[in-house]
């Protein structure tokens, strides 16, 4: 099932799912079967997504310059 929500994640589509797990070597699926662990994801992503954002949430911003610095007779990028 990873591997099908990994796939849809990344953009293949349901039809071509089926050619991907056979090409793993497993037997087809049908499109319902890949169609629901990914609409489990669409569920868990809209769920995060609506929920709601009370209370404090506290910021940290980085920022660094960075040099070409030699070290050990080479040249790295280094923040400072």
């Amino acid at each position: 099932m990873a591997v099908i929500q990994e796939a849809w994640i990344g953009g293949v589509s349901t039809r071509k799912v089926d050619d991907l797990v056979q090409t793993m070597g497993l037997s087809g699926i049908s499109k319902s079967t890949v169609s629901k662990p990914c609409k489990d994801i669409d569920d868990r992503v809209h769920e995060f997504l609506d929920c709601p954002l009370a209370g404090e949430w506290p910021d940290l911003w980085l920022d660094a310059t960075y040099l070409k610095v030699r070290q050990g007779g080479r040249i790295n990028s280094v923040a400072r």
